[in-house]
C-alpha cells in the first residue's frame, strides 16, 4: 500500500510535526512518503493524506480542484469545501454545538462586539490574518475588514485564552487520542514561521476534561451529519476549545483538513494510533 502525505512547497517533508508518522506507517506495513499537493502522482496513491497543505489560502480554486480530482483523499474530499471556509461554525451553532460566538462579516458591517473582539478571515490557515481588537477601536477593525477582501468573521475575544490558553483535542478514526494545550497566538509578540505560513505556537501537553470531550465529540458528530459521513469517516480531527465566561467550553475551531496533530507534545503511543487509522482507513477502501 502507498501513501502519500500531501504538503506545499514551503514545506516538503512537512513542519516536523508529522515526522514520526512515515516510520510508524513502516512499522505496520504501509510504504508513505511527501508530496507536493497536484502533483500527478498524487491520482495514483492508495491514500493522499492531506496534511501542511498550508498555501491553499492563496491558490484556493486550484487547491480545490485538485482535492476533486484524487481518487483517495484523507480526509474525504467532500470535508475540504466546507472545512476551509470557516462559516463551518455558524452551521454547527445552528445544529446545537456550543461555538464562540461568530458573526459573518463583509466591508460595510456595522455590528461589532461591545468587548474586545478578533476579525479574521473566513478561509485562512495558521492565525494569519487574525487580529485581535480594542473594545471600541471600531475603525481599526473596518480597517482591516476591507484589507482581508472578503468575508471574515467577527467573534468576541474570550478573556480565558490569556491565563488559560486553547485546548486542542485530537481524534483518529474518529476516537479519542490526545489533547495539547495552545497557548494565546494574538499577542503583541507573536511570530510568524520563518514559512510565511502559520504563527508560532506555544504548546504542551493537556488532559481534556470530560466537559471538553463532549464538546468535542458532539462537535464531530455534527460536522459529520452536514457533510454526509460519519465520524468515523475521518481520519483525523481536531477540535479547539476555549472556555467562555462562564466555564463552559467553546468550539474555536474544528480541523478537518489539515491541522497539527500536536504529536511532540503526546504520548509515544499516538503514533501508532495514527497509523492503525491508517490500515483501517485503506482496509475499508480495499472492502469497498
Amino acid at each position: 500500500m502507498k501513501v502519500l502525505f500531501a504538503t506545499c512547497a514551503s514545506l516538503p517533508t512537512g513542519d516536523g510535526d508529522d515526522a514520526v508518522l512515515v516510520d510508524a506507517l513502516a512499522e505496520v506495513g504501509v510504504d508513505a512518503s511527501w508530496t507536493v499537493w497536484g502533483a500527478a502522482e498524487s491520482r495514483h496513491a492508495d491514500l493522499v493524506i492531506l496534511r501542511s497543505t498550508w498555501d491553499y489560502t492563496e491558490r484556493l480554486p486550484e487547491f480545490l480542484e485538485w482535492v476533486a480530482s484524487v481518487p483517495a483523499l484523507a480526509n474525504p474530499a467532500a470535508v475540504v469545501p466546507w472545512n476551509t471556509d470557516k462559516k463551518y461554525l455558524v452551521e454547527l451553532a445552528d445544529a446545537g454545538v456550543p461555538v464562540v460566538p461568530t458573526a459573518l462579516a463583509a466591508p460595510g458591517f456595522r455590528d461589532w462586539p461591545a468587548g474586545d473582539f478578533v476579525v479574521k478571515p473566513a478561509v485562512g490557515a495558521g492565525s494569519r490574518g487574525a487580529l485581535r481588537v480594542a473594545a471600541g477601536d471600531l475603525a481599526t477593525a473596518a480597517d482591516h475588514l476591507d484589507a482581508l477582501g472578503g468575508t471574515a468573521l467577527v467573534q468576541p475575544y474570550q478573556a480565558a485564552v490569556d491565563t488559560q490558553g486553547e485546548t486542542a483535542v485530537v481524534f483518529f478514526g474518529g476516537q479519542y487520542s490526545h489533547a495539547f494545550a495552545k497557548g494565546a497566538m494574538l499577542t503583541p509578540d507573536a511570530e510568524v514561521d520563518e514559512s510565511g505560513l502559520f504563527v508560532v505556537e506555544r504548546l504542551a501537553g493537556a488532559s481534556p476534561s470530560g466537559a471538553q470531550r463532549r464538546v468535542a465529540e458532539d462537535a464531530l458528530d455534527a460536522a459529520a451529519a452536514l457533510v454526509g459521513l460519519r465520524r468515523n469517516d475521518f481520519l483525523y480531527a481536531r477540535v479547539d476549545l476555549v472556555n467562555g465566561a462562564d466555564g463552559t467550553p467553546l468550539v474555536l475551531e474544528l480541523e478537518l483538513v489539515e491541522p497539527s496533530l500536536g504529536l511532540r507534545q503526546t504520548d509515544a503511543s499516538a503514533p501508532m494510533r495514527f497509523a492503525s487509522a491508517v490500515r483501517a482507513a485503506l482496509g475499508a477502501r480495499v472492502a469497498a
